[in-house]
């Protein structure tokens, strides 16, 4: 009787075991399917937007350029008045779009900030036309 327990408890075993081996197999089946799916479909968008953006390749003036980083330098001052970093680029964006009036503003407040700085003071006289 106990022989025929242990057979049965060693097929049982053995089933177990067996289902546990399909189950991993199909499981790592599923996985590498999927993950070689993923990289098909990944390297098939990158290279069709890379093809989307030789054949139309989008231009960008100089002039639109410098208002975006006019309105970005705004942005922050909006936030941070005294902020010198956006100050210093607001006024050499506005300089480099030929708007000295428009510059003169935030070289005033950089020299108020700054009373030492000449390279200031010298900007803010250029832009004042003195």
């Amino acid at each position: 009787m106990e022989s025929t327990q242990k057979k049965s408890s060693d097929s049982r075993v053995r089933k177990g075991d067996r289902i546990k081996q399909i189950f991993a197999l199909v499981s790592m089946v599923g996985f590498g399917g999927s993950a070689i799916f993923g990289m098909v479909s990944l390297f098939g968008s990158g290279l069709s937007s890379q093809h989307q953006q030789k054949s139309a390749p989008v231009a960008v003036s100089q002039e639109s350029l410098l208002a975006a980083q006019e309105r970005g330098y705004e942005t922050v001052l909006q936030r941070e008045p005294q902020n010198q970093t956006a100050l210093e680029g607001l006024a050499n964006v506005r300089l480099q779009m030929n708007n000295q009036i428009g510059a003169i503003e935030p070289l005033e407040k950089l020299v108020k900030l700054n009373p030492d700085r000449a390279d200031y003071k010298a900007l803010l006289r250029q832009a004042k036309g003195k």
